[in-house]
C-alpha cells in the first residue's frame, strides 16, 4: 500500500472513531432530554432534545459519507467516490437545519406566545450536567483530532478547521461546541422561568438555541457546498505544486495548474507544461514521472497527475511566422 493510501485509512479510521463517538453520546442524550422536557415542562429542554437527535442523524449521515466515499476507483467513476462523502455531509447539514433550528424556533415562538406550566427543574438540571460531560468528551476526541492534524500540517489549529476538507471533523467539532452552548442556554432558560416564575425565559433560550443551530447548518453547508463544486488547494500549496513541477529536469515553465480537492486525502493536480525544445520523448517521459515521484513525496494526499506537454509562448509565436512569414 502507498504512503498516500495509508495516510488516507488512518485518517479515515480516525474520523469514524470520532463520528461515533460523537453518535453514540448523543443518542443518550437525547433521550434523556426528552424525558427530562416532558417532565418538567421545559421548551429549552425539549429544543435541545430536538438538537441532540438532530445531532444523531447528521453523525449517522456523516458515517455514511465516510464508508461510502472510501469505495476505490472503478470504470464507472475512474476518479473515485471523494466526492460523495459531500453529499451526505450536506444532507447531514440540512438535517440540522430542519430537524434541529426550525422545531427549537417554533417550540421558542409557541412558548412566547402562549406560555408554559413549568413543572420541577431538578431532572432537568442534572440531565444538561451529565450531557456537558458526555458532548465535553464527544468534543474532546474531535479537538484531539483537529490538533493532531494541524500540527503534522503545520498550520494553526482554528485554520486547519476553517479549511479541512474533513467535513465530518469539522461538524463533530462544530456541533458539538454548539451543544454546550445550547445546554448553557437551556440551563439559563430553566433558572430564569425559576426564579421569575415566568416562561419567557424558556422561550428565549429555546428560540437562541434555534438561531445557533441555523449558524452551524450554514457553515457546513457552506462548506460543503464548495466542495462539491469544486475547491482548489490554498494558494500557498498551488505555490509548493509550481516550485516542485519546476525543480524537475526538462520542465521550462508550467503554463496552466489545476487542483482540485476530491477527499481529505485525495488530491487531483493537471498542469500543461513547456519542456525544454531539445528535450527527447523519453526525456519528457521520465521527467513525468519525477515529477509525480517529488508532488507524492511532498504532499502524500496527491492520488492524480496529469502532465500535459504543451508548446509555450515562444514556440508558438516561431510557429506562427513559419505558418505565416508575412506576418
Amino acid at each position: 500500500m502507498s504512503d498516500a493510501k495509508a495516510d488516507s485509512t488512518a485518517d479515515g479510521g480516525e474520523s469514524t472513531f470520532t463520528v461515533i463517538v460523537a453518535a453514540l453520546a448523543n443518542l443518550g442524550i437525547a433521550v434523556a432530554k426528552a424525558v427530562a422536557g416532558l417532565i418538567s415542562g421545559s421548551s429549552a429542554m425539549l429544543s435541545e432534545a430536538a438538537h441532540s437527535v438532530a445531532d444523531t442523524v447528521t453523525e449517522v449521515m456523516l458515517l455514511t459519507a465516510l464508508k461510502r466515499s472510501e469505495k476505490p476507483a472503478d470504470e464507472d467513476h475512474p476518479l473515485g467516490y471523494g466526492p460523495e462523502r459531500y453529499i451526505w455531509a450536506m444532507l447531514a447539514s440540512i438535517a440540522t437545519f430542519v430537524g434541529g433550528a426550525v422545531f427549537s424556533v417554533y417550540d421558542g415562538v409557541h412558548t412566547l406566545i402562549t406560555g408554559e406550566e413549568l413543572g420541577n427543574p431538578l431532572i432537568s438540571y442534572i440531565v444538561l450536567g451529565v450531557a456537558f460531560l458526555l458532548e465535553g468528551y464527544s468534543l474532546r476526541t474531535g479537538v484531539k483530532q483537529v490538533r493532531r492534524e494541524a500540527s503534522r500540517l503545520r498550520v494553526p489549529d482554528t485554520y486547519y478547521l476553517r479549511h479541512t476538507p474533513d467535513t465530518a471533523v469539522k461538524a463533530v467539532v462544530m456541533e458539538d461546541s454548539a451543544a454546550l452552548v445550547g445546554l448553557l442556554l437551556a440551563a439559563g432558560g430553566l433558572l430564569g422561568g425559576q426564579l421569575t416564575g415566568s416562561g419567557v425565559w424558556d422561550g428565549v433560550a429555546s428560540c437562541l438555541i434555534g438561531l445557533l443551530l441555523v449558524y452551524v447548518a450554514w457553515v457546513l453547508g457552506r462548506s460543503n457546498a464548495q466542495l462539491l463544486i469544486g475547491r482548489p488547494l490554498p494558494a500557498s500549496m498551488r505555490a509548493g505544486v509550481r516550485e516542485e513541477l519546476l525543480s524537475v529536469p526538462h520542465i521550462v515553465d508550467v503554463l496552466e495548474l489545476t487542483t482540485l480537492i476530491q477527499g481529505p486525502a485525495e488530491i487531483l493536480i493537471a498542469a500543461k507544461i513547456d519542456f525544454r525544445d531539445m528535450a527527447t520523448a523519453e526525456e519528457v517521459e521520465w521527467a513525468c514521472e519525477e515529477a509525480e515521484a517529488q508532488l507524492r513525496e511532498r504532499f502524500p494526499s496527491v492520488q492524480r497527475v496529469y502532465l500535459d506537454p504543451t508548446p509555450g509562448p515562444e514556440q508558438r509565436r516561431r510557429r506562427r511566422q513559419q505558418e505565416h512569414p508575412g506576418l
